[in-house]
């Protein structure tokens, strides 16, 4: 079973965790929605997700 953690900024539950950089400074993972938010901070512009696994 799985254990189910909560965002290390808005303490909601990560249903896909994700890994801070290094640069950030913070403990713990991170939800979609912060991580998001981080990486337009520390890289402004525009992000396009892309998916490479139906190449």
């Amino acid at each position: 079973m799985r254990k189910e953690e909560k965002c290390s900024l808005c303490n909601e539950l990560a249903k896909i965790k994700y890994l801070p950089m290094d640069e950030w400074k913070i403990d713990g993972v991170l939800c979609g929605k912060c991580y998001s938010k981080k990486i337009s901070e520390f890289y402004p512009g525009k992000h396009v997700r892309v998916n490479l696994s139906d190449e």
